[in-house]
């Protein structure tokens, strides 16, 4: 019998309540289908930005904040993965761009999962393939 992939959303971050969870698992699961990926586990993340760049500095030896960041854990198998994700950078980089917060919120959840799927975002054209595949998970959730 197949096991089936698992999403779990945690907070560090008291001041945060996340919407349509169930939907939104869902949703990230179909994500990964839809990428040609066997989800078995992934664990989101949500914190401060005292905590992410805690994990910024210990894990990565980089001394600056940032939105988010991926673990990849995976085996042979399939995909592991946790993620983590700075809302105070979220909100902030939210008004900067003048966009919706959740708006925001949603494509830093879709941008690490696409990090899982194998995506990269070094390069200019890197980044404009994450923002394409971002801006296709986006819409087709939102609306």
């Amino acid at each position: 019998m197949p096991s089936k992939s698992k999403v779990c959303f945690f907070f560090e971050y008291k001041k945060f309540s996340l919407k349509d969870r169930s939907r939104l698992k869902t949703f990230i699961n179909s994500l990964f289908l839809k990428e040609g990926q066997k989800l078995l586990s992934l664990n989101y993340v949500f914190c401060s930005d005292k905590k992410l760049l805690e994990i910024n500095r210990q894990f990565l030896r980089h001394d600056y904040f940032t939105d988010i960041i991926s673990f990849d854990l995976s085996g042979d198998i399939g995909i592991e993965g946790e993620i983590y994700i700075s809302i105070d950078r979220v909100r902030d980089n939210a008004k900067k761009l003048d966009i919706p917060f959740k708006l925001e919120l949603h494509r830093v959840i879709f941008h690490g999962a696409l990090h899982l799927c194998g995506y990269k975002d070094k390069s200019k054209s890197e980044q404009r393939k994450m923002r394409d595949k971002e801006d296709l998970y986006l819409t087709s959730y939102l609306n």
